[in-house]
């Protein structure tokens, strides 16, 4: 028996084979009808699938193929029913299946994927239930293999955990069976397919006109700044926007653990980390990357995130004579990111006394950029501190701007606040002066608070 009547005959227990003309189609009768013209697409036209590069070619013939198999449909379908059918089934073959029109939505900037019943996304920061559907798990399960093989990872019961990116740099992060209890999940965090710029990020809201002068200088005058935030803060939004300062006559090496900076400079080297093999061999970690772009005559180093080990080598390269390197964090606050880089280098293997690591922290960074995701959904910068050296066994820091959450919010939700200078002139501004850096005294005019 053939593929084509084996799917007829199971699609005959479907009560909507018996429809009478009128009579809407369930989603259950519609799930199967993609399933069965999917399978039988794949099968009458495997060969071309597999061979043909040109994507418009591919996709003018799977369409004249997809009508000609829904012409033979006998369940009544309306217009609308068929143009969804058909919507679909050419995303499950060319695209990402039912999340494929979230991804190529530009206000949607992740899409989050629980189970196959069960899709969310964000939208201005806000999170929101959808409407789209996977089949069932064999149909999540193969649309993520799909992403994974584009990258030439894999996933499966051995290796039930998966990051990977698009190839518009978008990251993806994968879950399944033995360690996804309620089935295969998946989290997609978009990227614009254009990189945002500074101007993009005053517009936001997440910086103003005078913070953008003031990182500009910083960046220019080769300080060591370490970018803090939560998860989905916006912090290699703001690493990528801040890189772009850096001028295009420098070397820069950027290591990562999944490629996503889009520095627009000519002369960068893009470095990312290696999982291991199936045999568990083969892993370049982060660190052994760093190591590395000490030998690759840098002017800056970009590290997309530390979060191990490689903070003492890190350090050790800002330490010596590499200033002007950038990175990220996963911190609440800019103390406590100093906190996270004491106990990371701790991680690194050697003993060392936390005086000494403290000594190390306080020596190769200038400054902290935190942000923070408000209850209205925006992205914010909310302190920029300075890291002035140590005073006994404390790192001395002091901030330069905050924001002002006195301020409140309005009736619709919307934080009123901003960004304000506690009117302190940091100590590396003597630094920047040496390089013919200039920043207007009016930058750290003290703003005080609206409630005291």
């Amino acid at each position: 028996m053939s593929l084509r009547d084996r799917l007829n005959e199971a699609s005959e227990v479907v009560a909507v084979r018996e429809a009478p003309p009128g009579v809407a189609v369930s989603r259950a009768g519609k799930d199967a009808i993609k399933r069965n013209l999917h399978y039988l697409l794949i099968e009458e036209m495997g060969t071309e699938l597999a061979t043909t590069t040109n994507e418009d070619v591919l996709r003018r013939s799977l369409e004249r193929k997809l009508q000609e198999l829904l012409g033979k449909e006998s369940t009544p379908l309306s217009a609308a029913d068929r143009r969804e059918i058909a919507t679909d089934v050419m995303d499950n073959i060319l695209g990402y299946g039912p999340i494929q029109a979230l991804l190529e939505d530009p206000e949607v900037t992740e899409v989050m994927v629980n189970n196959p019943s069960t899709v969310y996304i964000e939208r201005r920061g806000k999170i929101h239930l959808t409407d789209r559907r996977f089949i069932d798990e064999a149909h999540l399960l193969r649309i993520i293999d799909k992403i994974v093989a584009q990258v030439g990872r894999r996933i499966d019961e051995a290796s039930p955990m998966v990051d990977a990116r698009l190839p518009d740099g978008s990251r993806v992060n994968a879950v399944i069976h033995p360690l996804a209890i309620n089935g295969p999940m998946l989290t997609v965090r978009k990227f614009s397919s254009e990189p945002y710029t500074i101007d993009d990020l005053i517009g936001f809201g997440t910086v103003d006109e005078r913070l953008a002068a003031f990182i500009e200088a910083s960046v220019k005058g080769k300080l060591n700044i370490l970018i803090s935030g939560g998860t989905g803060t916006g912090k290699t939004t703001l690493l990528n926007v801040v890189s772009a300062y850096v001028p295009d006559d420098e070397r820069i090496v950027t290591i990562e653990d999944a490629a996503e900076l889009r520095l627009g400079q000519s002369h960068v080297l893009r470095l990312e980390a290696r999982p291991p093999n199936i045999e568990g061999k083969g892993q370049v970690t982060i660190r052994d990357l760093v190591r590395n772009s000490l030998r690759m005559r840098p002017d800056r180093i970009v590290v997309g995130e530390v979060r191990g080990a490689e903070a003492l080598d890190m350090l050790q390269a800002m330490n010596t004579g590499h200033e002007g390197s950038l990175s990220t964090i996963h911190a609440n606050s800019p103390r406590d990111s100093l906190s996270r880089l004491e106990t990371m280098v701790l991680m690194s293997g050697f003993d060392l006394p936390v005086r000494a690591v403290r000594e190390q922290v306080s020596s190769a960074l200038n400054m902290v950029i935190q942000l923070a995701r408000l209850r209205d959904g925006s992205r914010r910068v909310v302190q920029v501190t300075e890291v002035d050296g140590m005073e006994g066994d404390k790192i001395v820091m002091q901030d330069v701007f905050y924001y002002d959450y006195s301020m409140g919010v309005d009736d619709s939700g919307v934080s009123l606040g901003r960004l304000k200078s506690t009117g302190l002139r940091p100590k590396f501004m003597e630094h920047l002066q040496d390089f013919g850096i200039q920043v207007p005294a009016s930058v750290f005019a003290f703003e005080p608070p609206a409630r005291r």
